[in-house]
């Protein structure tokens, strides 16, 4: 019987992992080098310290890592750098002017300094960014910024400063403020102008993508007017299709770009794909809810649940709002997380992204040790995370089919007749699932763990909550 051992596989994976060439990218899709890539969200982290951690990003297999953002933001009277408390998190999503470097992260040297460490490891560095409002302290937002748009009067659309009551409601949507914030006129050339400059800077200091926080919020073509404009044509300006005031997106055809677009009855997710990528956020949600279940009865974690093509997706567990907002993901432990990452990065297509809880954190503590700018938990470089992301790397190109345990509780993710990425979310039992794999031993690189195809069946016991990555040789 032949034996077959993903150990060395990996291991000689880590030390070099090289993206595949591709031709340059169609407007809306991913650049083809970076669909089978995987971003770990360094969230909260100053520019030193993912700079700091860099090796450990590439050697747990990353490809990208996304920072919070860049941008100058609010302080507010209680100041500090608590995720939580004195500081929080949220100031980072409240810019008070477009320029690169904050109280929080660091400057714009900083900044630099990261990328060029990027550079050596070939990752990404995604920023997340924010044009859609400002400060709720309207008062805080730069008197610079202000008369650089044409006043006060030209920073927010006419119907900015109330919130939205029906968020199915696309003027609303679109043109009043989210969670308080006012929203500005993301339509006024002034506006863009002020904000493409901001993008190309981050560019020309290293940058190789953005992530747009509240995307859906960003009118699209078909989207009604606010009375303060003339035409829905940001997306057109952020993605490189326009140019506005002389500037143009620099490097827009290999840039991965994508948008948090929040699923819900309007959300128009295929028509915000066909400028940048958009965020899976119900495949999440079915995700976590095996995950709590401990069962994927009920659950359909095969269809992708999104009106957009597949390769245009950003998948996750859970996103920085789903564990600080509401908490709805923060009762899942550590290990339940990796299960649910094994999942997604053992499949063909969505481009996942892992986030980097609080270092200290638990269920029980959610904000951990509470420090802005200190490195997340060890989640992101546990053994059975780099494992499944080297996985990945290992399969491309291959399709993938879905096989349960009789009693929903295990599934494996094939990859052709290549290997298989096994996730137990319940307890611990013996498996006997039909597969494809060659006939033989496999073990497991991670936990030592033996199992055995034998006509057609791949039998083996599995832990409580455990992943297990199976390859054959070729």
């Amino acid at each position: 019987m032949r034996k077959y051992n993903l150990k060395a596989l990996i291991f000689s994976l880590v030390a070099n992992i090289v993206a595949i060439p591709f031709p340059s990218w169609g407007q809306s899709s991913f650049p083809k080098d970076k669909q089978n890539g995987m971003i770990l969200h360094a969230f909260c982290w100053s520019f030193n310290t993912i700079r700091e951690n860099m090796k450990s990003i590439h050697d747990a297999g990353f490809t990208m890592v996304q920072t919070s953002p860049a941008n100058r933001c609010y302080v507010g009277e209680d100041g500090g750098m608590e995720i939580f408390g004195r500081g929080k998190w949220y100031y980072h999503y409240q810019p008070t002017e477009w320029v690169i470097g904050n109280y929080q992260l660091g400057t714009e040297d900083d900044f630099k300094a990261m990328t060029e460490e990027a550079r050596k490891f070939g990752i990404t560095v995604l920023v997340d960014v924010l044009p859609n409002h400002t400060t709720v302290d309207t008062a805080a937002v730069s008197p610079e910024f202000v008369k650089a748009v044409g006043g006060y009067d030209q920073l927010y659309h006419a119907n900015g400063l109330n919130p939205i009551v029906n968020y199915d409601d696309r003027y609303e949507c679109t043109t009043a403020g989210v969670g308080g914030l006012p929203d500005v006129n993301t339509e006024n050339p002034l506006f863009q102008c002020y904000f493409m400059t901001y993008i190309n800077q981050l560019i020309a200091d290293g940058a190789g993508g953005f992530r747009y926080d509240t995307a859906k919020h960003i009118g699209l073509p078909s989207d009604p007017l606010d009375k303060n404009s003339e035409q829905n044509d940001f997306w057109d300006v952020a993605t490189g299709r326009k140019e506005i005031c002389g500037i143009k997106l620099a490097h827009k055809d290999s840039l991965f770009i994508y948008g948090e677009v929040l699923q819900g009855k309007n959300s128009k997710e295929k028509e915000y794909s066909r400028y940048v990528g958009v965020t899976a956020s119900e495949y999440g949600g079915q995700l976590r809810r095996a995950l709590h279940q401990g069962s994927f009865k009920g659950v359909d974690i095969k269809s992708w649940h999104n009106q957009a093509d597949s390769h245009h997706l950003v998948t996750w567990v859970e996103s920085h709002d789903t564990y600080c907002n509401e908490g709805e993901s923060a009762g899942l432990t550590d290990t339940q997380i990796r299960c649910g990452w094994t999942i997604l990065a053992a499949r063909d297509a969505g481009v996942p992204l892992f986030l980097s809880r609080p270092d200290g954190s638990s269920p029980e503590n959610r904000w951990g040790n509470n420090r802005i700018g200190k490195r997340g938990n060890d989640n992101f470089f546990h053994p059975e995370v780099i494992a499944v992301n080297h996985f990945r790397h290992l399969m491309q190109g291959e399709p993938e089919n879905f096989i349960y345990s009789e009693d929903r509780s295990v599934v494996g993710i094939e990859r052709g007749n290549r290997g298989v990425a096994l996730v137990n979310i319940g307890d611990a039992k013996d498996i006997s699932l039909p597969t494809s794999l060659p006939e033989g031993e496999y073990v497991d690189a991670v936990h030592q763990a033996v199992f055995h195809v034998i006509s057609g069946l791949l039998k083996g016991k599995v832990a409580k909550e455990h992943s297990y990555i199976l390859v054959a040789s070729n």
